[in-house]
């Protein structure tokens, strides 16, 4: 098989410790003759690189017949041999059959260096992609294909690498190591523990970048993917497998709602994965303090590409997240992941397009920056049964500015997931936590991933809602409202209010159910939205202790008979007896 290389001006090198006898040199020139059909006398140059043997190069080919170059092609087996079986018996076989064969690697050259940015000669058959190595140990992936030269950026300490250093393709994509020792530890887009723990021992290795499940082997979003926050789960359920944006300004509550449903996850077998891109370190190290003091860091894995790190980190940290879930996913298991946030994600995109001399479009972002997040959340999926039942829920970020949510990433992203809930800073000023406003928040798969409980204590919930809001609204021009205006005015701020939840305070899911069926069968109309708060406490310790069985059946059937409804009025009316006193 000839090789790409053209004999045009095609040139030989031979690099030894010793210079090669003659008859030595008369076989190389017949190796290149038979290989790539021209004559062609090898130069020698010597090097103490090679010990022990020769290297030819002939154009981008390298021929490495050294020490090193027997043991490299040694090593290569060996992983081969690991990954097809036994190991021991395979490794034993492959060492006492290994002979060196004539193989082609191809380098090439560093021509400029910066930014987090090398630009490199030669690797012609290089793949979009594809991790390389530089002569100083430090590695990076190709991201830019061009006629005579590759675009790469750079994982690690960039003053190492320098223009005229040679740099190795290795034919392997980027990947992450994964494993049940991720579990509750705090890693870097490598998969390199940075918690200050023990090294974390890998099961296996998988790709950063993968092929989304087809629809084949996906089944639909039905099971409940429960975030304890009564907003979300009465009106804007969320799926196991769904993906769900969270949008809003800065500062309106998008991580701590996302941090509400990871908390939530305790004890459901849920593995939960946050990746926190362009964060502070020190907001990071708070979060993990605070999962430890909650209880959830055991089932948490945090996935950290801090605002110090390179744009190059800062890209791949979602897609090495995305890795680790899917490891779990497809054994089986259901995950919950954070992308904390996108916003930050395609900055740092931007800025390496840039810098690889891309065409800016809108807003100066590169033409495939929708390519860039949708790869991302369709790899979110609730796999088959023959694929082994696994889900991966995607909670995405996304910041707005000034409430604009037909900007550019943000509508992009709006039209890659299953719905959004969109935090609103007036509601988050007037002291509405979680903020959600129930107008722009949607959930498509909607009521499919309800438990029949919630679906039938929440009723017409969104409806009532939707209507306190627009008669607020001209009750603001009026100063005389009749008694029944007034009254329905106090019942949707009653509501209002009871939306309202402490930060890491979840509710489970028969309390919702519960809390909904008191409030939307009129029994605290009569309490002022000022007390809402305190009655819903109150009220829910006084169900536990007199109607302990219909709370029990509710959480282990996740349904709501009549019998069970007529029971939760009924004592609640009892309590706003005494409530109200």
């Amino acid at each position: 098989m000839k090789s790409n290389n053209s004999g045009k001006d095609l040139r030989a090198f031979i690099y030894s410790d010793v210079p090669p006898t003659p008859e030595q040199t008369k076989r190389f020139a017949a190796f290149i003759y038979g290989r790539y059909g021209t004559e062609l006398t090898p130069e020698w140059v010597q090097s103490s690189q090679y010990k022990g043997g020769f290297c030819l190069t002939v154009g981008q080919d390298v021929y490495d017949w050294s020490e090193r170059g027997r043991l490299k092609q040694l090593k290569r087996k060996l992983k081969t041999a690991a990954k097809n079986g036994e190991i021991i018996p395979l490794i034993r076989k492959a060492v006492e059959e290994f002979s060196p064969e004539i193989i082609a690697d191809e380098h090439g050259k560093v021509l400029e260096v910066g930014d987090g940015i090398a630009v490199c000669s030669g690797m012609s058959r290089a793949a979009y992609g594809e991790i390389i190595v530089f002569q100083s140990g430090v590695r990076g992936m190709i991201q830019d294909l061009r006629e005579d030269t590759v675009g790469c950026i750079v994982f690690g300490d960039l003053e190492s690498v320098a223009a005229g250093d040679t740099v190795y393709r290795t034919g392997r994509t980027a990947g992450i190591p994964v494993g049940e020792g991720f579990l509750g530890r705090v890693v870097d887009a490598l998969g390199s523990p940075i918690d200050g723990g023990p090294p974390i021992t890998p099961e296996d290795y998988r790709p950063i970048e993968a092929p989304a499940p087809g629809i084949v082997d996906r089944q639909p979003v039905n099971r409940p993917m429960e975030t304890g926050l009564l907003v979300v789960d009465s009106m804007f359920p969320i799926g196991r497998g769904q993906r769900e944006l969270i949008i809003g300004d800065r500062q309106t509550g998008k991580t701590a709602l996302a941090i509400d449903a990871l908390i939530n996850q305790k004890g459901k077998d849920v593995i939960c994965i946050y990746v926190a891109i362009g964060q502070k370190t020190s907001s990071v190290a708070r979060l993990y303090e605070t999962l430890k003091q909650k209880g959830a860091a055991d089932y948490t894995i945090i996935v950290s590409a801090s605002a110090g790190e390179p744009a190059s980190i800062q890209y791949i940290a979602p897609y090495a997240g995305a890795a680790l879930g899917e490891y779990f996913m497809y054994s089986g298991r259901d995950v919950l992941i954070i992308y904390d946030d996108l916003s930050k994600h395609a900055v740092a995109y931007r800025t390496l397009s840039l810098l690889l001399e891309r065409a800016p479009g809108r807003e100066a972002y590169p033409g495939d920056v929708f390519y860039l997040h949708s790869r991302l959340l369709e790899r979110a999926a609730r796999l088959s049964d023959e694929k082994g039942g696994g889900s991966m829920t995607a909670l995405p970020i996304v910041e707005t500015q000034a409430g604009d949510v037909s900007a550019y990433i943000p509508t992009n992203i709006i039209s890659i997931t299953d719905g959004q809930l969109f935090l609103e800073s007036e509601l988050f000023f007037e002291g509405q936590r979680p903020a959600v406003n129930v107008g722009l928040s949607v959930s498509r798969v909607g009521g499919a991933a309800q438990t029949k409980a919630l679906k039938k204590a929440s009723g017409a919930l969104r409806l009532e809602l939707a209507q306190y809001r627009e008669m607020e609204v001209f009750s603001q021009f009026s100063s005389d409202l009749d008694d029944a205006t007034k009254k329905r005015l106090q019942y949707g701020q009653g509501l209002m209010t009871l939306m309202r939840q402490s930060q890491y305070a979840p509710y489970s899911q028969a309390e919702e159910t519960v809390l909904l069926t008191a409030a939307l069968n009129k029994c605290m109309q009569d309490v002022p939205a000022a007390r809402i708060t305190a009655c819903a406490k109150g009220l829910l310790k006084y169900l536990y202790e007199s109607i302990p069985d219909v709370i029990d059946n509710i959480q282990v059937s996740k349904d709501l008979t009549a019998d069970d409804q007529t029971a939760i009025i009924c004592a609640a009316k009892e309590y706003m007896k005494e409530f109200l006193g």
